[in-house]
Parts: C-alpha cells; structure tokens; sequence
C-alpha cells in the first residue's frame, strides 16, 4: 500500500541539496540554537506548578527522570541526524523506517510539539511580563492581558512577542541565531544570579515533606515538565543550514542537553529549598521565592533573564515548525508554497508566517494549560519513535555510514522507548481528548490532501 511506501535514504538526502537554504551554522551555533529551545519556561515557569501540584521538592528527581529518558534519545537523535542531516528531523527519519502514512502522523505530532509548546511559552512570556509592569506600579486592562476564557479578550502581550519573533525569523537564519545567541548568555547570566542570590537563603525545611505524592507525583511531575527538554531535537531541524552537519549536529543535541538538564536540577532543588513547594503554582516562582526574602532588585532581573529565556524557546519553535513543514510540503503532504525559499532571506518564509500565525491564534485566544501538556505527550511520542527508528535502521541498513553511533543502541534505545510510552501515560488518561481531536485533525489533512497530492504516488505510474 501507498501508505507504507517507504523513502530510500538517498532520495532523502539529495531533496535536502536542493533545498535552497544557506549553509551558515557551526557547532556552537547550534549548542545555543538547542539551550535557547531547552532552557525557558521549563525552568523558569513549570518548575514551580509541577512542584506545587504533583512532586514537592522531589521536582528535582522528576527532572533527573526526564533527563535521563531525554539523554537515551538525544544519543539516538544524534546517530539519525549525523547519518542523514537534513531538515525534517524525526518526520524524514520516519520516510525512510515505517512510510508514508506514519510520517505524516510523525510530522504531524512535531507540529503539535511547536505549536502547542511555543503558545504555552509565549502565555509564560506574558506573565512574567505583566509581573514587571505590576512591581512597577503599571496595571494592564484584563480585557487586553487574558483570554476570553478568563475574562478578557486577548493575550496582546503574547500576540506581540509571537509577531515579532516570527519577523525575526522570517529575516534569515543568520540574524536569527545571533539574535538568539544574546538572549540565551542573558537567561544563563540569570540563572546564575538566581542560584548566587538564593544559596544564603537555603532552608532544608522546606525539603521534610520530600515527595508528598510518592513515586507517582514524581512521575506526573516529570511527564508536566517533559516539554521543558523540547528543544534539542529542534537542532536536527537546522542539518540543510549546517557547514559540518555530520560532526556539528551530535555536538549540538547532546552538549545542549546535558547542559539544560543539569541547570533544571540546580534551579528545581534551590527553588525548593528556598521557598515552600506549596507557594509556588504562580507564572513567576523564581522571582517570586526570592522576593519572599527581601531580594526585590534580584527577583527583577531574573524575571528580565527569565523573559530573554522564554523569547529564544518561542524563536527557536518558530524557526522549527516552519522546516517541519517545508520538508512536508517537499514530498507533497502538505501545499507545496510552504517550501517555497525568499529570494533575498533564504527562509522558508510562507511557512514561517503560517507557523507564527497559528501560534498567534492559540497563544492570543485559548488556554494553554491543557495544550501545554499535549505539546509533552506528542513530545513523548515523537521521541520514543526516534529511538524505535534508530533500531530499525541498524537492524535493515548496518553497512550505512554513521559519522555518530548511538553506544549500545538497542539497550540504550529500549530503554527511550519504555520511559517515553510510561511517561506518556501518566498524561493521556487525563488528556485524551483534546490529543485525539488534534491527531484527528493531522489525518483528515492526510486522507483530504496528503495522499491525493503525494509525490510518492503521483510517480508510481511514470515508474510502470
């Protein structure tokens, strides 16, 4: 059947050399691409709800178990993005293993990823923005800072930021990445003034009642907070925009994430220590437990840096999702005007302003609670077939150049799938189905358009 067709690797790779996209990243290009998708509202938002909700201070284990399952991918992500760098990240690793019809649902759910994931930062940005304002005295008509769900009319805050990251996007990768390289020297210089400001005011009180929940407060926390390890797997999404992909690419997914992981398990056990578990289900915790102390100037300018995080988290997703769907569009899944490059930007620009506008929309208009914790289950997913994936090819192609090989993969691999499918789990009962209703609509796209427009098949005839 169509659906199962499968893509040869050097079909794949010769569509990537065609792309049109310039050639301008190096290794540390893509350590920060990957730190300023990893380190945002993660560390500095869902820290304090999924301590305050499911996991107390064992947050910290809650992210060392989503680190670990996100290290056992990462390795796996490496060896895939290493054998074959292009754009389309797990959505082109799905062509050449399951087919047609599974990448499209891969595709799909990587969307979902970004979509959901940068409007849940961008509602963070807008918090964080509006408590600035608030301790400057400036209040904001709700009518313009929520929702229509909580009131109001429209998130502006999240709007603006949303609009002017997609510009900025839009403008080219080069000014991108070194746009996002400042934010992200500015949100690490706040978080090492936040564990400065926060050590003398350490209280190993607030760590008696340890894990309220148990295991399983634990293992929600870590499924709420997955989203915050998205990011790294936004680096593969660049490999048609690297000078060295083979060798820079491993560098990058790894090097970002192990440097992430070990700042959220810092971040998570200070938080904690300084402030009880229970007070912080607020959009601002770090900022919020430091001025429980009396430290208001430092509260502010980690609130500043907490900003320049969650900016580079919605850039970097933008700038994700839109080659998601060029390398899409490029296998006639999608229109093909969302791989169309700008003459002068070199950007896949159509489908960067589409990414940004339903952001917009989301961000703007609907609570992102709920879609935030559906941007980590399809997160989830996306991962555990990355590590199923990397199996598959060592099992049907083992003579395949690997610059990069995943150490002991079908351990290592086997042990992503599990974490990834329990992890899951502990989210789907509770939101199947706002996940189904957005899975729905990816195969309606499919069955209305993919199928009938699929490169694949409109050349099975000429192949007769």
């Amino acid at each position: 059947m169509q659906v199962f067709k499968k893509k040869q690797l050097f079909e794949v790779k010769e569509s990537a050399g065609k792309s049109g996209l310039v050639k301008t990243l190096g290794a540390v290009d893509l350590i920060f691409l990957g730190l300023g998708g990893i380190i945002g509202t993660g560390i500095f938002v869902l820290t304090g709800m999924a301590a305050a909700q499911y996991a107390g201070p064992a947050i910290t284990l809650s992210f060392l178990l989503g680190g670990i399952a996100c290290v056992f991918t990462a390795l796996a992500f490496a060896e895939l993005a290493s054998m074959l760098p292009v754009s389309g990240s797990a959505y082109s690793y799905a062509q050449v293993t399951v087919g047609e019809g599974m990448a499209m649902w891969v595709g799909w759910t990587i969307v979902m990823v970004f979509s959901f994931g940068s409007a849940t930062v961008a509602s963070g940005w807008s918090g964080y923005v509006l408590g600035i304002f608030e301790s400057a005295g400036i209040q904001l008509p709700t009518l313009l800072t929520k929702f229509p769900a909580q009131g109001g009319l429209i998130n502006l805050p999240a709007v603006f930021i949303v609009t002017v990251l997609t510009a900025i996007v839009l403008r080219g990768t080069e000014g991108a990445t070194r746009f996002n390289g400042f934010l992200v020297i500015v949100k690490l210089l706040a978080i090492f003034l936040f564990v400065f400001l926060a050590v003398p005011h350490v209280d190993l009180k607030n760590w008696e009642n340890f894990a309220p929940q148990g295991f399983d407060g634990i293992a929600a926390g870590a499924a709420v907070i997955f989203m915050a390890y998205t990011g790294f797997d936004a680096v593969a999404t660049a490999a048609e925009e690297c000078k060295n992909p083979n060798r820079d690419l491993p560098i990058g997914i790894i090097g970002s994430l192990v440097g992430s992981a070990i700042l959220y398990i810092v971040v998570s056990g200070l938080l904690t220590a300084i402030a009880h578990y229970s007070t912080l289900d607020n959009p601002q915790p770090m900022a919020f437990a430091l001025r429980q102390h009396g430290v208001s100037i430092g509260a502010t300018l980690v609130a500043t840096g907490a900003i320049a995080g969650m900016t580079t988290v919605i850039l970097t997703q933008i700038f994700a999702q839109a080659r998601i769907l060029m390398m899409m569009s490029r296998d006639g899944l999608l229109p093909e005007w969302f791989g169309v490059i700008h003459p002068k930007y070199s950007t896949p620009h159509l489908g960067i302003l589409v990414s940004g506008f339903f952001v917009i929309l989301i961000a703007g208009f609907l609570p992102v609670s709920t879609l935030g914790q559906i941007s980590s289950m399809a997160t989830l997913l996306v991962f555990g077939f990355v590590s199923l994936a990397v199996m598959i090819l060592r099992y049907t192609r083992p003579d395949e150049r690997r610059p990069f090989k995943c150490p002991a993969v079908y351990l290592t691999a086997t042990l992503s799938c599990g974490l990834c499918f329990f992890l899951f789990s502990q989210l789907f009962w509770v939101n199947w189905k706002p996940y189904l209703l957005s899975t729905l609509m990816g195969l309606i796209t499919y069955l209305s358009y993919g199928y009938w427009h699929s490169k694949a098949r409109l050349a099975k005839p000429a192949e007769g």
